[in-house]
């Protein structure tokens, strides 16, 4: 049997061809990301396995389509949003966070559903279940003939107390369907069946504005891989380290959207565990950003609750600068700080590292496709850290003159000299990651002297000992090819689904009933994917 693992990163698409029956030979493949057709690496990385494609049982890839998507707001389903009347604006009154506490005139992220293309209805539950208002049926055709005539793709339900008495929402789907709707349609009591309306509607609006994307591109995806031979299952990993099906994927997107930082801990997990390491910091950096996290017994830390296409300070995500949405996801801190984050003269004349990257395309100076700008590969070019001729076991040659030509721009500026200026770079993008690392260590609680250094990442081990140093750091792991660490991960996730039932009423009477409640939830949900349970 052989298993393979594809990583779609913002600079580079990696994969990882794994044989059972030769565990010591693992083939790797690198290929530049195009931004604009995703599945287009995929399938070149994969074309020279072609002979093999028989033999592959499993096909796991990561992908950052729905988190491109949402930061750019491009591809995005035409969506409806059905809701209880007198709750039309619940997008925009959210919570009480802003994103810039002092700033009178901060901005909060523009909703994803348009006000005119929000439909409320007359009707609506009482907390314990019993009906306060009946849904008005007139409403619901006059809504749902407006919607087909409108050509919306997708519709949220979120209507209040949906999460335990999901009555209203289903009969809201029925309508739609009978009057002939055929887009997608999600109710929140499916999607994110818990209490606070305004998280349960924006995950259900989050999930429905990115479902059109994601299942073409799942079903493109697919059909490039049949065209070339690949006919086996492929799995898509979730932002918790686990794996869906395509189908899943394609009905809960909102689940895969940091599916690709989730891939990298868990390789680090494994390794960890074969090594015997207790506590592990996990740092990964890439061609755009750096992203450390922690292992701990063997567990990453999780959270329950993160905002998309939220702005990050320092590695933190700033509260109400994205999409709130309630799905569990590996825990960790990122920074933009990659090999193509840009060097450049701010207006006060000091030297600036960040946060723009130069991706893939032109990517640093010494690619040699046209790029000018100096960037933190060329600064490890200049200070002797990278070989310019053995980059990708030389299949990757760079241009040292290049890179010592853009340094040298910024450092005519500053009066320096190119390794001086080269130097400075370097230490700027290091505080930058330090900072991160600090984040899921020292302001946890963690003593990082306690903790050993797994890095990686097509740049990360250029780094690990000046961060290992700074933290009092004694013990560092870089994998075998850390470049392609992440792709190794996917061969390691487990297919799981998450399935969760809030509890409205005193603990020992219905736990047991809410349980069995779920494991039927479950069976069904696998059953319809041809699992057997």
């Amino acid at each position: 049997m052989i298993y393979v693992g594809v990583d779609i990163g913002g600079t580079f698409t990696d994969t990882v061809v794994f044989d059972e029956n030769a565990p010591q030979h693992v083939e790797i493949v690198k290929v530049s990301t195009d931004a604009n057709e995703l599945e287009k690496a995929v399938v070149e990385g994969l074309r020279r396995y072609q002979g093999k494609a028989q033999s592959v049982s499993l096909l796991s890839h990561a992908t950052t389509v729905g988190t491109n998507a949402l930061l750019t707001r491009t591809g995005l389903a035409k969506t409806a949003l059905i809701t209880n009347q007198g709750f039309r604006d619940i997008l925009e009154i959210g919570r009480q966070r802003r994103p810039e506490l002092y700033n009178l005139r901060t901005q909060r992220p523009v909703p994803l559903v348009r006000r005119r293309d929000r439909f409320t209805v007359r009707g609506r539950m009482r907390v314990d279940g019993s009906q306060l208002e009946q849904l008005n049926n007139e409403d619901l055709r006059t809504f749902a003939q407006r919607i087909i005539q409108s050509g919306f793709e997708a519709v949220s339900i979120s209507l209040l107390h949906s999460y335990a008495y999901p009555a209203h929402e289903n009969k809201v789907r029925d309508v739609l369907r009978e009057a002939g709707f055929s887009g997608h349609v999600d109710v929140s009591s499916e999607i994110d069946p818990e209490y606070r309306e305004y998280e349960r509607t924006s995950t259900t609006v989050v999930n429905s504005v990115l479902s059109l994307l994601v299942s073409k591109y799942l079903t493109r995806l697919e059909r490039e891989l049949r065209l070339i031979g690949f006919h086996c299952p492929l799995y898509v990993m979730n932002s918790d380290g686990t794996a869906s099906t395509i189908t899943q994927a394609s009905q809960r997107p909102v689940s895969i959207i940091e599916s690709g930082p989730a891939a990298g801990v868990l390789a680090s997990k494994s390794l960890a565990s074969v090594l015997g390491c207790r506590k592990a910091i996990t740092f990964d950096m890439g061609g755009t950003t750096a992203k450390a996290g922690t292992i701990i017994n063997g567990r990453p830390d999780l959270a329950y609750e993160f905002e998309a296409a939220a702005r990050t300070y320092h590695g933190r995500s700033i509260k109400g600068s994205g999409y709130p949405v309630r799905q569990p996801f590996i825990d960790l801190a990122e920074v933009s700080a990659g090999g193509g984050t840009i060097a450049s003269i701010d207006e006060t004349g000091g030297l600036k590292v960040g946060p723009e990257s130069a991706g893939a395309d032109p990517g640093p100076a010494a690619y040699g496709k046209a790029g000018r700008q100096a960037t933190v590969t060329d600064a490890n070019i200049v200070a002797g850290r990278i070989n310019p001729t053995q980059l990708l076991s030389g299949n990757l040659q760079l241009h040292y003159d290049l890179a010592v030509e853009a340094i040298g721009r910024l450092s005519r500026t500053l009066g320096i000299s190119v390794e001086k200026m080269a130097e400075r770079i370097l230490r700027i993008v290091n505080n930058n990651m330090s900072r991160a690392l600090r984040l899921v260590s020292i302001e946890r609680g963690r003593d990082p002297r306690e903790y050993t250094l797994i890095s990686f990442g097509g740049a990360g081990p250029l780094h690990a000992c000046d961060l290992a140093e700074e933290l009092g750091i004694k013990r560092i792991v870089i994998p075998l090819h850390p470049g392609l660490f992440s792709a190794f991960g996917l061969l390691t996730a487990e297919l799981s689904r998450t399935f969760t039932q809030p509890i409205l009423r005193p603990v020992t009477a219905s736990v047991e009933r809410t349980f069995t409640q779920l494991r039927e939830r479950a069976r069904r949900s696998l059953k319809q994917e041809a699992f057997t349970t």
